[in-house]
Order: structure tokens, then C-alpha cells, then sequence
């Protein structure tokens, strides 16, 4: 068996994160002929089809799409172990984006362990929502976010997923009032969107009473007994209950947790690395439950 060319799936990813041949050539630095020729050596060597023509255009055959997934997990391996062995050497500045509601979760142990691995670098934060975080990534005031995935934006990488949950004072009986005080994020939060809808669905009546981006803010409506929110598992705070389909509240999607990179032309080492290690710390970390 003749290993994989990580070359070739490197440049598959970015087909599929670029939407173009064209686009992904300039990507990998390469001309569109040597791109196509990457990918008909590539189908060659797993005996599949990864492309069928669509309109103008070329999608993902089944075959290419399971291939994307195992290619966007070596290629990320073997950044995470250069970034591994050259992390000595790393200085310079790297900023970070994320909503509030993961820095008091994540990072913490995010930046303990990055600034153990690179006692040189300076690593600059910003809390936003993640539409801001997502706005300031694609002009380039900032090098990488962790943000809350939504299907409709592209180039976004899952690295977690967890339990979207109702959550409650645990000293009040807020949650059996009629309409239900609801404690949310501001719009486009994904998370409101999904619980309006969960509760129109449910026939159940509902009054926002406090807005803001700030999770702090609205966890202390909730620890106050003041209204019901939703949270993703990790986020639940002593004092916070979490309310059950028994207790007319419906299920929630998944809250997927992604990264997001701004795409620059010249090597990021350093965004690298911290990517590597946001990783790693988000794949290890235990729910607060726990």
C-alpha cells in the first residue's frame, strides 16, 4: 500500500474550504493544472472518483467527502506535531477572538498552556459575539477565533460539540411561569434563534425579559431566578439546574464550537501553534458537571 500524499489532501481542504480549483491554487501557492493534476493523481491512488461535474462547477462525490474528512484530520496532525517540535524558536504576536461565554470556560487553560509552551509570545484577546469575531477575521484584525458554528458559514472547523440545555435557578421556580421569562443573547445568536423556535414549536408562550451578549449578564438573570436560558453543557454554573422534556421544555440542537482562521498569504506559525493547543484543550477539557 503506497501512503497517502499529504500534499495532495492538503489540497483537496482547500478545494473544498475555497469552493474553486482556482481559488484553492492560489491557496496552496500552485497553478491550476498542477491543483487538477493533484487530484486526478489522488483518485488514481484510491481508486475512486472524488469529484463529479455539477452545472459549470465540481462537488464532492460521497467518496470525496468521506476522503475530506480523513484528509482534514492528517493534515492537521502534522501541523499539530511541527507545531509540537518548532515551538521552542516562537515569538511574535498572535490574536485571538472569542465570545465571553467560552473565556470563562476555555480559556484559562488555553492560555496557560500556550504561554508554558511559548514564553515569547504575546497573545492579544478580544470577547465578541461571534458574527463580530467572524466580520473581524475575514478582514484581518484578528489571526483565529473560537466561534459557535453555524451551518450556513463556511470555512469554519468543528472542534467540539456539546448539549444545547435549558438552564434554571435551582432555588426558583421561574420555569412554571406562563409565558416563560426567557434571559437570551442578542439576534443572530444561534442559540436564541434555536430556542424560539424550539418553544413556537411547543406551543409554548414566551416573553424575552433580559438581552445581552454578555453571558455573564445573562447567567446572573438566571441565577437570580429571574428567567430560563439556554447554555451548552460545559457552560452550567453552580446555582443553574438543568430543565427536562417532562418539564415541557423541547430538545435543542447541538451547540457546535469552531475555529476560525483568517487566510494569509504568508505562513502563520504562531496562529498555528495556538491553533494546535485551542485543540487539544478544547478535546480534553471535562463538562462542568463532571
Amino acid at each position: 500500500m503506497h501512503p497517502l500524499d499529504i500534499d495532495q489532501l492538503r489540497t483537496l481542504v482547500a478545494i473544498a474550504d475555497s469552493g474553486s480549483f482556482t481559488q484553492a491554487a492560489d491557496l496552496v501557492h500552485k497553478t491550476q493544472s498542477a491543483v487538477s493534476m493533484q487530484m486526478k493523481r489522488l483518485e488514481e491512488r484510491i481508486g475512486r472518483e472524488i469529484f463529479s461535474r455539477a452545472g459549470r462547477g465540481m462537488r464532492l462525490t460521497d467518496d470525496g467527502e468521506r476522503l475530506l474528512d480523513y484528509a482534514r484530520r492528517i493534515v492537521r496532525l502534522q501541523t499539530e506535531c511541527l507545531a509540537t517540535f518548532d515551538e521552542g524558536d516562537l515569538a511574535g504576536r498572535v490574536r485571538l477572538g472569542l465570545p465571553d461565554d467560552y473565556a470563562d470556560r476555555y480559556l484559562p487553560e488555553i492560555l496557560a498552556r500556550f504561554s508554558r509552551a511559548h514564553p515569547r509570545a504575546e497573545v492579544t484577546v478580544a470577547c465578541e459575539p461571534t458574527d463580530m469575531l467572524v466580520g473581524r477575521i475575514a478582514t484581518g484584525d484578528l489571526d483565529l477565533a473560537i466561534v459557535t458554528e453555524a451551518r450556513q458559514r463556511l470555512n469554519i472547523e468543528t472542534i467540539r460539540t456539546e448539549a444545547l440545555l435549558w438552564v434554571a435557578s435551582s432555588r426558583h421556580c421561574v420555569h412554571t411561569q406562563t409565558p416563560l421569562p426567557l434571559a437570551l443573547g442578542r439576534p443572530p445568536c444561534v442559540w436564541r434563534t434555536a430556542a424560539l423556535a424550539a418553544l413556537e414549536r411547543a406551543g409554548r408562550p414566551s416573553r424575552i425579559l433580559f438581552v445581552s451578549w454578555s453571558s455573564t449578564a445573562v447567567g446572573a438573570a438566571v441565577q437570580a431566578g429571574l428567567a430560563v436560558s439556554v447554555l451548552p453543557e460545559s457552560a452550567l454554573r453552580p446555582g443553574m439546574r438543568i430543565l427536562s422534556p417532562a418539564e415541557g421544555f423541547p430538545a435543542l440542537p447541538a451547540c457546535r464550537i469552531g475555529l476560525v482562521r483568517h487566510r494569509a498569504p504568508e505562513p502563520m506559525p504562531l496562529a498555528d501553534a495556538l491553533a494546535a493547543q485551542i485543540r487539544q484543550c478544547l478535546d480534553n477539557l471535562g463538562l462542568a458537571a463532571e
